[in-house]
């Protein structure tokens, strides 16, 4: 069946529904879809990118070795700049300047907190796919220098974590996005080809300009346990899965949650996915940040449930490069073939 989008457009700012004329093609579909810029005003697209497709109707997929899950571990590795808010221990001193509580709370991630976690990888084989913020490479060089003796994954993450990906023209992000993405080839000596935004954000031309600048997967949208195929203008992307739930801010910071119950959480993840897995294979993404992870009695617990999942057959221990390219040579051309149309 063919994936033909209805062209509907939403225009908030007049509070009524448009009737564009539809295009039946992958890109011009993207192209009917898309205004021109999208700055958070004016403008902006009722129809998503991909289609509802349940995951019981879909081809059949394989992982290597006939695994029933492909795990990869998402190392958030990030910069954040003095003196603007980010991700807080505590609400009663980011009003500061200096607020030397939170700063220094997250800087322990790249002193510290990166190099025990870099030795429990190393300990149970795996290789991080980390989600960089560009700025990184100029003020922590040694984390970049670890990582490409260990062959991680880079993908890119934004300039920083301080300042959301979003209130951009589209020259402006063209501009920001090839600048991400040259400084982190510069820094890694590798082109990044996956993307998840600071804070998982993003504009509504972001997939598009992640295709321009050579990147060929996203991981903003947790909505999926399996990739697949999302419209751009040109190129290819996919939707690779992270988690927002499986992810030690969340669980950590949000809930707050204890040592033992982040392994019971994370091994509960797996078992079900393993399960599942036996007839639909699945990936499953652990999304970690040094500042949190790292700290010794958390760290105890990573290398706890790190060591349950590598202690069972079937299973794939990868990166989100090598998922990505997994899917794209075997079932990307199937899954476009075979999704259903956009509903109106």
């Amino acid at each position: 069946m063919a994936w033909e989008p209805t062209g509907e457009v939403y225009i908030p700012n007049r509070g009524s529904v448009v009737d564009e004329p539809a295009s039946r093609s992958w890109e011009a579909g993207a192209r009917a879809q898309q205004p021109a810029e999208s700055t958070g005003g004016g403008i902006t697209v009722q129809n998503p990118r991909y289609p509802y497709w349940p995951i019981t109707r879909r081809p059949a997929i394989e992982w290597p070795n006939g695994a029933r899950v492909a795990f990869w571990v998402g190392l958030n590795v990030e910069y954040f700049e003095p003196d603007k808010r980010g991700t807080a221990h505590s609400a009663t001193t980011t009003h500061l300047k200096p607020d030397a509580m939170n700063f220094g709370w997250r800087e322990y991630g790249p002193r510290v907190g990166i190099w025990r976690v870099m030795d429990i990888l190393d300990k149970h084989g795996m290789r991080a796919s980390v989600l960089l913020n560009s700025d990184v490479c100029a003020e922590n060089p040694e984390i970049i220098e670890e990582g490409n003796k260990r062959n991680w994954a880079w993908l890119a993450h934004g300039k920083n974590n301080s300042n959301y990906w979003t209130e951009m023209s589209l020259e402006e992000e063209r501009r920001a996005m090839a600048d991400v993405v040259n400084t982190i080839k510069a820094g890694t000596g590798k082109q990044p080809r996956g993307w998840l935004g600071p804070g998982l954000s993003e504009t509504y031309n972001t997939p598009d300009v992640l295709a321009e600048c050579g990147l060929t997967y996203n991981c903003n949208r947790c909505n999926d346990d399996q990739p697949y195929p999302v419209r751009v203008k040109e190129g290819r992307m996919i939707s690779l899965p992270y988690s927002n739930e499986i992810n030690d801010i969340g669980l950590f910071v949000g809930k707050t949650v204890s040592g033992p119950d982040f392994y019971q959480v994370v091994a509960d993840q797996f078992d079900v996915l393993y399960e599942e897995g036996a007839q639909r294979p699945k990936v499953m993404a652990l999304a970690l940040h040094p500042f949190i992870i790292g700290q010794p009695y958390r760290a105890k617990y990573l290398d706890k449930v790190l060591d349950y999942i590598a202690g069972h057959d079937d299973v794939w221990l990868t990166t989100s490069d090598d998922i990505a390219d997994w899917y794209y040579e075997r079932y990307y051309d199937q899954a476009v073939a075979s999704m259903p149309a956009l509903r109106g």
